[in-house]
């Protein structure tokens, strides 16, 4: 699997490029996914403009990372999703579930702002 990981203070920023993700990638996805979050990295954005085409284990292995984020009070982030990824998702009713948004620069912002909240509601606990 061609990817590049970006680590950052509050966040990780994993680039897929791979035009699928399919079988042939998801499991390596997923353990990169839990051994990330096995380092306490629970901010992931994850930019896919560079696939353009996923399956079910595709999707499952983002499931997974999505799962992980939360449950380390942390975000997932997909960006550059392409039409067939964005369809898949969409018919898959996910669209609610996942965060989705169009560029990198916005997943980062979004992760600051999540971060913020995080903090103001630890202050009032």
């Amino acid at each position: 699997m061609k990817y590049t990981i970006d680590k950052k203070e509050n966040y990780t920023i994993i680039t897929i490029d791979e035009k699928k993700l399919d079988t042939s990638i998801a499991p390596d996805l997923k353990s990169e996914f839990v051994k990330l979050n096995a380092e306490g990295i629970n901010n992931l954005i994850l930019d896919l403009n560079e696939v353009k085409y996923t399956d079910s284990s595709g999707l499952s292995s983002i499931l997974i990372a999505n799962r992980l984020c939360n449950s380390s009070s942390g975000l997932l982030i997909l960006t550059g999703l392409q039409d067939h990824v964005m369809k898949l998702i969409t018919i898959s009713k996910l669209e609610s579930v996942l965060n989705i948004l169009p560029t990198v620069e916005e997943a980062i912002d979004r992760v600051f702002l999540h971060e913020i909240e995080q903090d103001l509601t630890n202050k009032e606990d």
